[in-house]
């Protein structure tokens, strides 16, 4: 279930940035990304690509996969509520500059925290690189593990929820993925107040109004003068529908949920088989022409195995401009922090 988005961009060519979720589409369960999409990603970035990690999580937890992958431009972290510079590596583990930061209201937060209780699910606080819960949560080890980021404990966390904070998260237990219906629920309860989102199965977040990967993509695509039809943007979650819908070359990974996919132009391998690797070889690499020819197989392909999932017109050879676009794309701005 996927909020609305505007309408799709021409996709176009030469791609010129690459915006990639991690989770699901980056790396796998074992947190390695694999030696052909780190080739992929660096000659993408040879040619004068931009390419940027663009995730839910905080900027810290995904600067060692920005360092992995030799990246320079900015990450986009939670949601798109941050963006953050990335400094060069001598200056480690200092992250740089804040370009762009959308807080959720404090007193947002704290009603979305009762509601989450009351719906059997752990609350916490993101806000900057502080991760924060509530001393009696039982779930802490488990998604500091994840995060490989220590908690700050504080007893009472509606008490300390004062001013306005990066998100919420709200964890189901280990082995109750978080229904549709309780996405569904949120998003009525919270319509004008909070964006909901979810970001992994057991992961349901809250974020201030308005806030999605693509205005995360929309701040990079700025800074590096693409326009939005140039841009290839790959995720498997429901938080990464607007970003995967609002550009140019959109693509869910093939374990995504339908409507996920739904929302793509193109399917990516599985992270198995390094999918992100895959479109990279065939829209970034390739040259233009061959580009815009793999982008009408892709989208064909896609229709064919997910039928009225595909977008319409996704196998439409016309709807596929080979070209390059001089003019840069009115953006949504993003820039106050």
């Amino acid at each position: 279930m996927a909020e609305p988005t505007s309408s799709r961009p021409t996709p176009a060519f030469p791609i010129g940035l690459i915006a990639l979720d991690l989770d699901g589409t980056l790396i796998g369960e074992d947190f390695v990304i694999g030696s052909r999409t780190v080739a992929a990603i660096t000659a993408a970035r040879a040619r004068g690509v931009a390419v940027s990690i663009v995730t839910g999580r905080m900027a810290t937890s995904a600067l060692p996969y920005a360092r992995t992958l030799g990246l320079v431009d900015p990450i986009v972290a939670y949601q798109g509520a941050l963006v953050r510079a990335l400094p060069p590596p001598s200056a480690d583990p200092r992250l740089g500059r804040i370009l762009a930061h959308r807080p959720l209201a404090a007193d947002a937060a704290r009603d979305v925290i009762v509601w989450a209780r009351s719906v059997g699910l752990e609350p916490h606080v993101n806000h900057l690189e502080r991760f924060v819960i509530q001393a009696d949560d039982p779930r802490a080890e488990d998604y500091s593990a994840w995060l490989d980021s220590r908690a700050e404990v504080v007893p009472d966390l509606l008490a300390w929820l004062s001013h306005p904070i990066s998100k919420v998260i709200s964890v189901a237990a280990a082995s109750d993925p978080i229904p549709e219906s309780v996405l569904a629920e949120g998003r009525r309860r919270f319509g004008g107040r909070a964006a909901v989102t979810i970001s992994h199965p057991r992961f349901l977040e809250f974020l201030a109004p308005g806030v999605s990967k693509l205005v995360g993509v929309r701040h990079l695509a700025r800074r590096a003068r693409v326009p939005l039809g140039r841009v290839l943007a790959i995720g498997d979650q429901f938080n990464d529908v607007e970003m995967i819908a609002g550009v140019g070359h959109g693509a869910a990974m093939r374990t995504a949920p339908a409507a996920v996919r739904a929302a793509g132009r193109y399917v990516a391998p599985p992270v198995t088989e390094e999918g992100v690797a895959e479109l990279i070889e065939q829209l970034v690499l390739a040259t233009p022409e061959r580009a815009a020819r793999n982008a009408v197989a892709l989208a064909a392909a896609h229709r064919a195995v997910d039928g009225d999932l595909a977008p319409d017109g996704s196998n439409d050879e016309g709807a596929v401009d080979p070209g390059p676009v001089e003019s840069a794309p009115t953006l949504l701005d993003a820039s106050h922090a």
